[in-house]
């Protein structure tokens, strides 16, 4: 019988794929999850969440939950997150303390339950502007979108310093860092994987605030056009659901990356306007998507990911291309509900001033 793997945040879109995975090489996995409605309608068990999964629900703060998630426990995946770049930027008490606190409870816990291995989600959003140079309030005020200096954007390698832009940002970087101190401090191998923008089935479609590729997805549904910030020329790097399942499930089995952050992308890169015109022609929706000419608070230009690293120690390699990747995602789309909010989610940022 293989491992007991832990994974927190387990029956959302990346944890429940991560358990499929687990679960098919015969391996057992329990998740942890609040279920939180933002993300789970009605917040019941999703269906697509395998029944061969222990399903916890609770709190990643609550210290006794968490102790007894962890029993018999022998790997962590550690996901449990508020996720979304504008809504941390007026929710700062509850994705502070949802991501650094919960991640700070799971360690403390692991003191008295040890495991052979912790991983745990980072994010591209660290980077900020990528190699680019930071862009002030009055460039962006002007509508000049470019980092300054005219450089050509580059893929961004780990080296790259941290540039938290958003408080989401902030929090992601305080979880990498705590799971990777604690590892060093009590002998657990660590691994923080930086997740470029992950894409693929089961995506919240009526979460405003996450996975760019499903907002436009439940604008198309609903017969209306994408928004886009900027001028949608920003370029980002979409990565499949399985490409970083993969690099979870190597990242457990391989020793090379112990102690270390790697990025997890496709290492490619695409315009935002590029990816929402492509959706709409594979929906067949005749809707054609709108760059607002506005900015939000916290956005980076441009980020995507050098993945050498993880292809040297990991042998990680993606191999989802992005048109068969969309072409999932739509097909999967069939008949799935999807709530738009996004006008309710722009007005929100736009009273507290978080767009331009």
């Amino acid at each position: 019988m293989g491992e007991l793997v832990l994974i927190t945040g387990g029956a959302g879109f990346i944890g429940s794929h991560v358990a499929d995975t687990l679960l098919a090489r015969g391996d057992r996995v329990r998740a942890l999850d609040n279920l939180t409605a933002q993300v789970h309608e009605g917040g019941a068990r999703p269906d697509y969440l395998s029944p061969e999964v222990e399903l916890v629900t609770g709190d990643v703060r609550d210290a006794d939950t968490v102790r007894g998630a962890l029993a018999g426990v022998d790997a962590v995946v550690h996901l449990a997150a508020r996720v979304g770049v504008g809504q941390s930027m007026y929710e700062l008490a509850e994705y502070t303390s949802t991501n650094e606190l919960g991640t700070a409870v799971l360690c403390e816990a692991l003191l008295e339950r040890p495991v052979r291995k912790l991983l745990v989600a980072s994010s591209m959003s660290v980077y900020g502007e990528g190699t680019g140079g930071a862009r002030s309030r009055e460039q962006l005020e002007r509508g000049e979108w470019e980092p300054p200096g005219g450089l050509t954007p580059l893929p961004t390698p780990e080296t790259k310093q941290p540039e938290l832009a958003s408080v989401y940002a902030l929090s992601k970087f305080q979880q990498e860092r705590l799971c990777l101190l604690f590892g060093t401090a009590y002998g657990v191998p660590a691994v923080a994987l930086r997740l470029f923008n992950t894409y693929g089935p089961r995506q919240a479609l009526s979460n405003p605030y996450t996975g760019v590729l499903a907002i436009f997805a439940s604008r198309l549904l609903n017969g209306r056009p994408p928004l886009i910030f900027e001028d949608g020329l920003q370029r980002r790097d979409f990565v499949s659901v399985h490409d970083v399942t993969a690099a979870f499930t190597l990242a457990l089995d391989s020793p090379a990356a112990d102690g270390r952050v790697l990025n997890v992308g496709s290492g490619s890169s695409v315009t935002v306007l590029e990816l929402a015109e492509r959706l709409a022609a594979v929906m067949a929706v005749d809707v054609r998507p709108e760059a607002t000419g506005r900015y939000r608070v916290g956005d980076i230009r441009h980020c995507f990911a050098d993945i050498s690293l993880a292809r040297e120690l990991l042998g990680y390699e993606p191999r989802v291309e992005l048109e068969q990747g969309v072409a999932e995602l739509v097909e999967w789309l069939s008949g799935q509900p999807a709530v738009d909010r996004v006008d309710a989610a722009a007005e929100e940022l736009s009273s507290r001033g978080l767009t331009l």
